[in-house]
């Protein structure tokens, strides 16, 4: 032994060392002209790190959020008042009739049915207009016709 422990620990760790490339040898030096042989040589990264990192950081992550909320709680602004919006915050014109739905209703779950409605009720149009086209001209579309 030559003095220090420097070899043997080395030699006898239970920490897996990385395998340096022989770049010397034939084979490897073919697949790096190719573009190939990254994973050749050395640790795959799944599963020995990807496997355990991502759990640990999702984890992390989420007792961070969970924390803050629980140690710093806090209100972010005043509560809403449903009848009073402020003009900043109204909805484009598209959405409008729904938030007037919803404002108007005076059970929430009443209102949400509703407001889901309205895109179900849309969405039936095209399977009640889907007609026969060798039909009546004037009875091909009945959902436009009556509405328009």
């Amino acid at each position: 032994m030559s003095g220090s422990l420097g070899g043997w620990i080395h030699k006898n760790s239970p920490i897996p060392i990385t395998k340096k490339p022989d770049l010397n040898d034939p084979v490897l030096r073919a697949k790096l002209a190719k573009g190939m042989g990254h994973n050749y040589y050395g640790e795959p990264a799944w599963p020995n790190d990807l496997l355990y990192i991502f759990p640990v950081v999702i984890l992390g992550t989420i007792a961070c959020n969970v924390g803050l909320a629980v140690l710093e709680p806090s209100m972010i602004g005043e509560p809403a008042d449903p009848f009073a919006t402020p003009l900043e915050i109204l909805p484009e014109w598209y959405f409008f009739p729904v938030f007037q739905i919803l404002r108007t209703v005076p059970n929430k779950l009443l209102g949400v049915l509703l407001m889901a409605s309205v895109p179900a009720g849309l969405l039936t149009v095209p399977f009640l207009e889907n007609v026969n086209k060798f039909q009546n001209p004037f009875r091909r579309r009945p959902v436009a016709t009556t509405v328009f």
